[in-house]
């Protein structure tokens, strides 16, 4: 009952690849390369966003929004 042995996952890798076909296995290794590729790159920004202060950030995200959300009903009913 120790370690698999290198046959054993030979067969493993047979058993799965007859399972589930060469080309699904192929998209289902770039879809796991391309999130870790983006969850390095949103680290990456997020450790550069962390620089500024947090209240510098808030204000700027609400003048943002200020600018941004204008209800055309509320002006024309009043």
């Amino acid at each position: 009952m120790g370690s698999f042995s290198v046959w054993h996952w030979l067969i493993v890798l047979l058993i799965v690849v007859l399972v589930f076909g060469t080309k699904k296995l192929k998209n289902i290794g770039s879809d796991l390369g391309a999130a870790v590729k983006g969850f390095k790159d949103g680290v990456r920004d997020g450790s550069s966003a962390e620089a500024a202060p947090p209240s510098q950030q808030v204000t700027a995200e609400r003048s943002a929004d200020k600018q941004a959300t204008i209800d055309v009903d509320a002006k024309t009913k009043s």
